[in-house]
């Protein structure tokens, strides 16, 4: 047995959740599954599953083999894909993750021209506002916006993601308009739930950055929901500008605080480190990062000069 093959079957095991499972999708018996885990075990000198009549579960350092493996085999995959690429032509399916706005407003709209250019590759474009596991979930690629944490992943730059501030007329007849950024202390302002149960938020004005911890009595961790709340007078928004700029356009959202700018969201591609890329993501990447850096996918028209530039 090669220790790939008996990685393979303890990888199918432990997602599987007995030896019979796995046995069943991998067209082997029982106990020949039962033969790779433990021939693995005896090559590391550790237990990777503990075992009885009834069930089975993963030890500490069984855990830890489990997603190295998981990675091994994902990168000998790729290996193999690129050895079988007897043209370079890039054809496949890519899998990808970005948030709702984003991925709605940014990503979507540039991926008729990707299509163009390489009409054998199809794409999964998966939407949440929930930080998703780009190895474990089995994404190409992830587009993540805010401050990225060390997660070892390979990371590319893109345009930053620019942040408005802004009401509706007829909450700030009803209320009064904010001159400065404590003054929102005395507003209902919309929270977005995925940025913090405590939201502070910044901007840069006469005086520097200026922070304020904002209250109101709607959250919501989508922030078109926030977007319609605040067009029905609920209260006052920070969201990117791609997802207000037609309602600024046509007026039903004012853009308020003339004099400061909320400082703009970094947005990053990432990729599974180390990995051998296919053509298909590779084509992917160099397209992205041509389009998504050097354009300005959010709105150019209609706002303060400040706010434009942020």
């Amino acid at each position: 047995m090669d220790k790939l093959s008996s990685m393979s079957v303890f990888v199918k095991a432990v997602e599987c959740g007995s030896f019979a499972s796995a046995a069943d999708e991998l067209n082997l018996s029982a106990p020949m599954v039962g033969k790779h885990v433990r021939q693995l075990e005896q090559q590391l000198g550790i237990t990777l599953l503990n075992r009885s009549t009834r069930r089975q579960s993963l030890t500490d350092v069984g855990r830890h083999y489990y997603e190295r493996c998981k990675i091994v085999l994902a990168e000998v995959d790729a290996a193999d894909a690129i050895a079988r690429e007897s043209k370079k032509l890039a054809q496949g399916h890519l899998r990808i993750s970005a948030s709702i706005n984003y991925g709605t407003h940014c990503l979507a709209p540039v991926l008729s021209a990707y299509r163009e250019r390489h009409p054998h590759v199809t794409l999964g474009l998966e939407l949440s506002d929930s930080v998703v596991d780009l190895i474990a979930e089995g994404y190409d690629a992830v587009f993540r916006v805010g401050t990225l944490q060390n997660s070892g992943l390979r990371a590319r730059a893109l345009a930053p993601y620019r942040m408005v501030i802004c009401a509706s007329p007829g909450y700030l007849a009803q209320h009064g308009t904010p001159r400065t950024p404590a003054e929102l202390m005395g507003h209902e302002c919309l929270r977005f739930t995925h940025w913090s149960p405590r939201e502070v938020w910044y901007f840069d004005g006469p005086q520097g950055r200026e922070e304020v911890e904002i209250q109101g009595a709607l959250s919501a961790n989508v922030g078109q929901a926030l977007k319609e709340a605040a067009l029905h007078g609920m209260g006052i928004i920070l969201q990117p500008e791609v997802l207000v700029a037609a309602d600024v356009k046509a007026g039903r959202l004012i853009p308020i605080l003339p004099g400061y700018i909320a400082p703009s969201l970094p947005v990053h591609l990432l990729t599974a480190p180390g990995r051998l890329r296919t053509q298909k993501l590779q084509s992917f990447v160099d397209y992205v990062v041509q389009t998504l850096v050097d354009s300005d996918a959010g709105f150019t028209g209609g706002l303060p000069d400040q706010i434009q530039k942020g």
